[in-house]
């Protein structure tokens, strides 16, 4: 301990300000801990600055572009429509930048402390918060660790000039004419459907067999696939990435597809191929803390690690990387902290690509279910039967609904379609409320709006459909 260095006693002291992070100090607060956070960057973290919210001001934007250049079959032209990309990204930054303000002043508004730096463990009760010119030692009670997670960086992809990942891609100082994407999971399809609207030639190399892995059911995910080659996009599946040669005003890449090696040339690529936990040099191996060989920490129903004082909580845990599972964790944590019994229960968690169209997700899908020995009935319902969507031109998709045939109870839902990141939570909040199927049927949904939908497809699961046979 440096000379002055006298220890800082807090109740609770959380690692990360993201949106695990910022969310469990301001619930440990409301419950009575003195609270302390600690960041080494910006509050709000990848998500608010480098993620969720700029990815989607950006694909806002480029649905603005795309509106005002294809609307002709119902009327509207316009002429020269152009982009000024550095309005965009101007814009772009005032979105973040009241977000991350916002969640300044919530911290500070429910007394919690802000510390600025990087934090290390000594041993379970005490870290040692370092910043470039001075360290301070904090004692404590408890602590939450979430310290989120960075880009996958491939040996044969170091990142560079023109080998970005999606830091990288949300940054650009122009448009770019070509884009290779290597990956085509949810950052990769977001972003390239983003660039794709604003005229830039995209190519995707995903080395699965399907776009997301698999994570989503085929027929959701061949709307989407339908969609990006309507834009121009080239989609490249069961393909292996080897290498790329930068030049000064372009990157080659090399890969292999169908035994066959090729090249293509591009302005930039970007590498979406996963996350890694932000679980190294933090002194978790000082407090022998459990985390799997790729840096991914054991955690109990309570997300309590095995040191039993010391929570985690979002990216570093197991499940999906994403930013709600990981402000709902931080709740768990903080009043797990405070003695209360809340513990997860990931089965109404949605998971959402902001693709074109979008896709949600949420509990059992049917195969799943179906994998699960349940007896369930799937019932869909078309976003072209919807007068909503046909008014807003937009009816690719469906809803689908997966219910228990012994009962009608709701235990999942899929949705291709427009709007699906608003619409899914209708279905959650069935899932959680055990809900029927019955229960949607009677319950009047206003007209003509997109969530008549949900109804709809409940009456599909009812056997008593009204607009489609």
């Amino acid at each position: 301990m440096v000379v002055g260095d006298f220890p800082i006693e807090t109740d609770t002291i959380v690692i990360g300000a993201g949106p695990g992070g910022y969310v469990a100090a301001i619930r440990a607060a409301q419950l009575g801990q003195k609270v302390t956070i600690v960041e080494k960057a910006d509050l709000g973290g990848v998500c608010l600055n480098v993620g969720c919210i700029p990815s989607k001001a950006l694909i806002t934007a480029s649905h603005r572009y795309e509106t005002a250049k294809h609307s002709d079959n119902i009327g509207i032209t316009a002429d020269n429509v152009s982009v000024d990309f550095s309005k965009v990204q101007e814009w772009k930054g005032q979105v973040v930048n009241k977000l991350t303000s916002g969640v300044g002043g919530l911290l500070k508004g429910n007394k919690v402390d802000i510390v600025k730096g990087e934090a290390y463990f000594v041993d379970e009760n005490t870290l040692r918060v370092m910043d470039e010119s001075s360290a301070q030692t904090y004692t404590f009670k408890h602590a939450i660790i979430a310290t989120g997670s960075r880009p996958i960086e491939i040996p044969s992809f170091k990142y560079s000039k023109r080998i970005i990942n999606s830091t990288g891609a949300l940054n650009l100082p122009e448009i770019p004419k070509k884009l290779v994407i290597i990956g085509g999971g949810v950052i990769g399809v977001e972003l390239g459907t983003a660039y794709a609207n604003f005229g830039t030639e995209i190519t995707i190399l995903e080395g699965s067999s399907e776009l997301f892995a698999g994570a989503f059911e085929k027929q959701m995910t061949s709307v989407v696939v339908k969609n990006l080659k309507n834009k121009g996009a080239e989609i490249v599946t069961s393909a292996m990435a080897k290498g790329a040669e930068e030049k000064e005003d372009s990157v080659v890449v090399t890969y292999e597809a169908n035994g066959e090696e090729k090249t293509i040339e591009a302005d930039y690529v970007l590498v979406t191929v996963g996350r890694r936990p932000n679980t190294d040099e933090i002194g978790l191996e000082q407090v022998g803390i459990k985390m799997t060989d790729r840096g991914v920490i054991e955690v109990d129903q309570q997300c309590r690690t095995n040191v039993p004082n010391i929570y985690a909580i979002g990216d570093i845990v197991p499940g999906p990387q994403l930013a709600h599972k990981a402000s709902y964790e931080a709740k768990i944590a903080a009043e797990a902290i405070a003695g209360e019994p809340s513990e997860i229960d990931y089965l109404g968690i949605p998971a959402v690509v902001f693709s074109e169209p979008e896709l949600a997700t949420v509990g059992y899908t049917e195969k799943q279910a179906k994998e699960e020995g349940l007896e369930v009935v799937a019932a869909k319902f078309p976003f072209a039967a919807n007068g909503r969507a046909l008014a807003l031109n937009n009816t690719d998709g469906f809803l689908k609904l997966v219910t228990r045939k012994e009962d009608g109870v709701i235990i999942g839902g899929q949705i291709a379609g427009a709007s699906a990141s608003d619409m899914i939570a209708e279905i959650g909040l069935a899932i959680e409320a055990g809900m029927t199927a019955e229960d949607i049927a009677l319950t009047i949904h206003a007209h003509p709006t997109l969530g008549e939908i949900t109804m709809e497809a409940a009456e599909v699961a009812l056997g008593t459909p009204i607009h489609i046979m």
